[in-house]
């Protein structure tokens, strides 16, 4: 054999490089020996010793250190594979950097620049053995797919074309009146202009710029605009109204509000409503209904502007009228209002975790036509329905109804969902009449407010999963005709399919028992929890060390120990003293987008995220230590960090579950979007949904596409043309994808996050069916922000712009 002998230059990168290794080593043997008494994998502690006895040979640059890393690597590729499979993140921070760190010893052997004897036959061997491996490995993924944990569920049972039902609900026009085009909340419009084939010629139409607020900032443009006749009709994060022409963008008119938001977190306006007064003509005989940041309930002419002077004084009707005193930022109605015969009814958004006693959570109704005060449900007042009078107020801290709502005019019923009273994480305070509404849909009588029936999605919510989405009404083919039904997506990922009419589960539901103990003294639990049986849950799957990720081993065995560390025996893991994991998280499973129904195909299409949150107790006295007080600067305390939740013994830390790079400590994906068919209740398709592109490490933007799925904010819009058009996702893209296969067919990079819900609509001008998004961004995800509402269409003139009507199956 050879001798091959090191030069001194060489031998110096050699003990710089073993030197860089040996540090590796002890790194992953001192968390793999933490890991390993948590009762987690050896495999990290097997990986230091076996970098450091490498580093060891390779600083006297001998033949027999290439072997031994070689080898390592080689067994490093089964291990990967054997615990994650074909699984590209999964394979990225088991891999890539080992990989990485072969480069230098492949160069070296191949140059023969290690001394020592030559292992002729041995080296080639193991260096082809692990590089096969790994292409192999690689190869096997792009060609079937990556590899999830239920491959039969995210692959789908397919699409087949069902004879098409058009319910009553179903918009029969080019308009959008409501938030979610009919009031049963669908999002599916009866246009097909667009289909799967010709959606790659869209292009944009037109984009108009809100402009920013008072303070030069954006705030959270989340608005779906409504479109009546020729004009569309938005607000702005700054309670600003604006009207536009439906074919060209250009502005008609703007109301100013003149919010003075100082103290705010944040505000936003999803949505305004459209009114038609029976058997009016002139001003105001079209109204456009909105609320403000500061408390005030507008109605303004649809086509000029100006507040209707039969609405309350001047066009205004106060909010503020038995809500007590509280800062600014503690209380604002975040949905559009909703109108159901003749009354608009409001919820309103309470600040989360900073104290018991903050604002009541009463959902109200007033006159559309002259703002008159109508009914309030206040759960803590039960036999009133009217307005406090005096130095009475509505019930303090009660659920609070923030999500859009639905109506059906025919049964007279508004659906409310409803989250938990606040603090969320410590009910100890909690009266009989919170736990039996919260984190519920309530059917509301649209003449005296007067509950219906309820359906509760959570007992004893301690887990922030308020209900987020609004309600959705359809109509279900059964043996006996159409059945009235409502759909109620969740945090939790849960589909809950009732009877509009009466509560009553149409699919089953099931309770289970849940975790008991590990409370704080004074908190309580409920035994079980309600399971949607008849649906698929969308919750993913739960989290497992082998899930937990990172860019590199190292911050995956980080992760891997931090999850060891954690409290989590399960989706209603409760909150206690010790750290718990909490998934799906705060931010869902199922967020305020909600679902969109496919009424021909009869299938929801469901943005999901999946991403967990860690939450803590902290006892009172250790909060006033740390200093915790309820907000007073307008800082939102349920995104990230703790939560004082004064007036009860207990603050609360709440921060997502992030590795040392601030990346999460899941295996992506981590956003997904996902068709369940209505009939068979069976998963159609599931994708990922969203890229890399806008997001990273540190939140720093990777500006690189991986397909890994994104967490997002902003629902779907469904159409008979067979698309699905959503932004949601931080990578700040516009998607139109094949309802039919889930498969995307169209993209386009907006100028900002598309947080908010899109709709469409044909303009009467060209004929032509536009699709309209607000492009915003949002404060809880990275991504870019801004002012832009977007317009795509297909070109003028072109052989399917639709001139001949854009309307199908009429």
């Amino acid at each position: 054999m050879e001798r091959v002998e090191a030069s001194k230059a060489s031998l110096l990168w050699f003990r710089l490089y073993s030197g860089f290794m040996a540090i590796c080593g002890l790194a992953l043997l001192y968390g793999g020996f933490d890991l390993l008494l948590l009762g987690g994998s050896p495999y990290y502690v097997a990986a230091g010793l076996a970098l450091i006895g490498t580093a060891a040979l390779l600083w006297q640059a001998r033949w027999s250190g290439a072997i031994t890393y070689m080898a390592f690597l080689l067994l490093t590729v089964m291990w990967a594979f054997w615990e994650s499979g074909p699984n590209i993140w999964g394979l990225l921070p088991r891999l890539a950097f080992f990989t990485v760190l072969a480069i230098p010893v492949l160069v070296w052997a191949w140059r023969s620049r290690l001394r020592g004897t030559a292992p002729s036959r041995w080296h080639p061997t193991l260096l082809a053995a692990a590089a096969l491996a790994i292409i192999a490995g690689l190869a096997l993924h792009y060609a079937t797919g990556m590899a999830l944990t239920d491959p039969a569920f995210d692959r789908g049972t397919g699409f087949v074309q069902a004879a098409a039902f058009d319910p009553a609900t179903t918009a029969r026009s080019g308009d959008w009146r409501s938030y979610g085009n009919d009031a049963g909340g669908s999002r599916f419009s009866p246009l097909a202009q667009l289909t799967p084939a010709n959606v790659n010629r869209l292009t944009t139409a037109w984009t108009f710029r809100t402009g920013p607020g008072a303070d030069g900032k954006f705030g959270n443009l989340e608005v779906t605009p409504l479109k009546v006749g020729k004009t569309l009709y938005a607000c702005t994060s700054y309670s600003d109204v604006i009207a536009l022409d439906a074919e060209t963008g250009q502005q008609q008119w703007r109301w100013r509000s003149n919010v003075d938001r100082k103290g705010f977190p944040y505000s936003n306006c999803r949505g305004v409503a459209y009114y038609q007064v029976p058997n009016a003509t002139g001003i105001c005989s079209q109204r456009i209904v909105h609320t403000t940041a500061d408390l005030r309930l507008i109605a303004l002419d649809a086509a000029s502007g100006r507040p209707c002077p039969d609405f309350g004084e001047k066009g205004s009707t106060s909010l503020a009228t038995g809500m007590g005193k509280f800062d600014n930022g503690y209380y604002f109605v975040s949905s559009a209002p909703t109108l159901v015969r003749g009354k608009i009814v409001v919820g309103g958004w309470v600040a989360d975790g900073q104290y018991w006693g903050e604002p009541s959570g009463v959902i109200r109704a007033f006159d559309a036509r002259t703002g008159e005060f109508s009914w309030a449900f206040d759960i803590g007042r039960p036999d009133k329905a009217s307005a406090p009078t005096g130095d009475e107020t509505y019930t303090k801290s009660t659920p609070n109804s923030w999500a859009p709502m639905s109506a059906d005019e025919a049964l007279g019923l508004v659906y409310a969902p409803t989250g938990n009273s606040v603090p969320d994480y410590y009910g100890g305070n909690r009266r009989p009449f919170d736990d039996q509404y919260s984190t519920s849909v309530v059917a509301l009588d649209a003449a005296t407010g007067r509950p219906r029936w309820s359906f509760q999605t959570v007992h004893h919510d301690l887990w922030d999963y308020d209900v987020p989405a609004q309600p959705t009404l359809v109509d279900l083919p059964g043996p006996h005709g159409l059945r009235k039904a409502l759909i109620q997506a969740t945090k939790r990922g849960q589909l809950f399919v009732l009877d509009r009419t009466n509560g009553k589960p149409i699919f089953t539901v099931a309770e289970r028992a849940v975790p008991q103990g590990g409370i704080v003294p004074g908190e309580r639990l409920s035994r079980t929890q309600p399971y949607s049986i008849g649906m698929p849950s969308l919750a993913g799957t739960p989290p497992v060390e082998r899930t937990m990720w990172g860019i590199t081993p190292f911050d995956q065995l980080m992760c891997r120990v931090a999850f060891h560390k954690l409290r989590y025996e399960g989706e209603f893991t409760p909150p206690g003293l010790k750290a718990n994991l909490l998934n799906p998280g705060a931010g869902g499973g199922m967020s305020w987008g909600g679902i969109s129904i496919d009424l021909d195909r009869k299938l929801i299409i469901s943005n999901t995220n999946r991403m967990s949150t860690i939450t803590r107790m902290i006892p009172r006295t250790e909060a006033d230590r740390m200093g915790l007080k309820p907000m007073s600067n307008g800082a939102h305390g349920n995104i990230a960090g703790t939560v004082t939740q004064a007036n009860t013994p207990y603050a609360a830390e709440v921060r997502p579950f992030f590795g040392p790079l601030a990346m999460p400590c899941e295996e992506p994906p981590y956003g997904y979007i996902n068709a369940i068919d209505l009939v068979t209740q069976k998963v159609v398709w599931r994708k990922t949904l969203g890229d890399s592109r806008g997001s990273g490490p540190f939140s720093i933007p990777t500006r690189i596409p991986l397909p890994m799925g994104v967490p997002g904010f902003g629902g779907s819009l469904t159409t008979r043309g067979g698309l699905v058009f959503i932004g949601s996702t931080p990578d700040s893209m516009f998607r139109a994808i094949d309802s039919a296969t889930g498969n995307v067919v169209w993209q386009t990079a907006l100028p900002a996050g598309g947080n908010a819900s899109p709709m469409t609509y044909l303009s009467p001008e060209s004929g032509r069916q536009f699709v309209v998004i607000a492009a915003g961004g949002h404060h809880a995800l990275e991504g870019k922000k801004g002012d832009y509402i977007v317009a795509y269409a297909l070109p003028k003139g072109s052989a399917a712009d639709g001139k001949a009507g854009g309307l199908a199956g009429n």
